[in-house]
């Protein structure tokens, strides 16, 4: 019986070893980590693999009451950013945090925005309204997803994501279906997804647990 114990506590604490190992490797350039995020950065792979099952949907050429490109945001430098600018390339929205098990995402909207950069601008905006998973600065939050994640594509200032009297004006029209036409989706967690077509208009939700690099989003931005 001993020995049995014996060789059940030597197995366990091989297991615990090899995975603090594997924790050690997945975050060997990691900087500024707290523990909890090199621990999400180690089993994001594990979470996407058997995360709850994901929903996607999307409408063609409904021209939205509010125009896409009359909005603007404030950038996370605390300059304007006018979607203007955005005419004639897809454009895919994400709401972001640091503390999540889907922040490991930031590295495949980063590949997806070097792969489709002539005609994909990926937008981040960090937003701590699920279970105060973003509680860093907006200095924080930019140093956090260029140093571990290599982030270059736009971040905008921390804000609200979620319905109510301090949602964001983008995220308003994300999900109002009297401004963007058809869809009153809100973002159901971190890294949801909104696709923006080259026309302004609206034309899919993708759930935080499909991937950035998925073949259900790349086949919406190859459109």
């Amino acid at each position: 019986m001993r020995r049995k114990l014996k060789q059940v506590l030597i197995v366990i604490i091989v297991c615990i070893a090899s995975f603090a190992g594997y924790i050690l490797f997945v975050n060997r350039n990691s900087e500024n980590m707290t523990l909890r995020q090199k621990f999400l950065k180690a089993i994001y792979p594990i979470f996407m693999a058997f995360g709850s099952k994901a929903k996607s949907f999307g409408k063609k050429n409904i021209s939205p009451p509010a125009p896409f490109y009359s909005l603007k945001a404030i950038a996370n430098n605390g300059n304007e950013f006018d979607f203007a600018q955005l005419k004639g390339k897809k454009v895919l929205l994400v709401n972001t945090a640091s503390d999540c098990g889907f922040t490991g995402q930031y590295d495949q909207l980063q590949l997806l925005q070097e792969k489709y950069k002539d005609h994909l601008v990926v937008l981040g905006f960090p937003a701590n309204d699920f279970k105060e998973q973003e509680k860093g600065s907006d200095e924080e939050i930019a140093a956090f997803c260029k140093i571990n994640f290599g982030v270059t594509f736009p971040l905008m200032k921390k804000s609200t994501v979620r319905k109510g009297a301090h949602q964001n004006n983008i995220f308003k029209w994300l999900s109002d279906s009297t401004l963007n036409g058809w869809s009153n989706k809100q973002p159901s967690w971190n890294f949801s997804k909104y696709l923006v077509d080259e026309n302004g208009h609206l034309v899919h939700y993708f759930d935080p647990s499909i991937s950035p690099l998925s073949d259900e989003v790349i086949n919406e931005i190859k459109k």
